[in-house]
């Protein structure tokens, strides 16, 4: 039931950001636990948004996007009736500030759910951020029921590399 719940929700959310975002959309992912599949019922859902046009600075970013939020006020209440407890917890970029890297990028390699992604932008970013980290020998190490990176074999102390 979760998943089935969460699934009608991210529909929503996306119909909502396209609406709000219009054609400055480009790509809208889920990541963290719901992008995984494995959420919990207090689980938040973690947002990438990707965008053209955007206001300077984090805070006006999320100001706008309330109104996404404000929009989606009901289906929250709804999940929250039937014991899902989420949030929404975005991060709101441009595609110049995807295509400059983060380190945030690299889980959603493998666990990310890309709900919109306008001319495969994001899709081609995630591809050739992976043949630089296989080049790199980067492999992700799950240790009990978490993972880090170790993002380029044999590195020596002190070297410096770009991913």
């Amino acid at each position: 039931m979760l998943r089935e719940k969460l699934n009608v929700f991210l529909q929503r959310l996306l119909t909502e950001v396209e609406h709000h975002y219009g054609e400055r959309l480009t790509s809208l992912v889920i990541f963290g636990s719901v992008g995984r599949g494995t959420p919990r019922f207090d689980s938040d859902i973690d947002i990438l948004l990707i965008a053209r046009n955007l206001s300077a600075g984090r805070l006006r970013r999320i100001q706008e996007f309330e109104a996404v939020e404000e929009s989606l006020a009901r289906d929250l209440m709804e999940l929250a009736r039937c014991g899902i407890h989420t949030s929404l917890s975005p991060i709101i970029k441009s595609e110049e500030e995807v295509l400059r890297g983060s380190l945030l990028f690299l889980d959603m390699l493998e666990d990310s759910l890309i709900l919109y992604d306008r001319n495969n932008f994001f899709r081609s970013f995630l591809d050739k951020f992976a043949r630089r980290l296989h080049h790199l020998g980067a492999r992700r190490i799950k240790r009990g029921n978490a993972w880090y990176w170790v993002l380029k074999d044999r590195y020596q102390k002190s070297e410096v590399f770009e991913l």
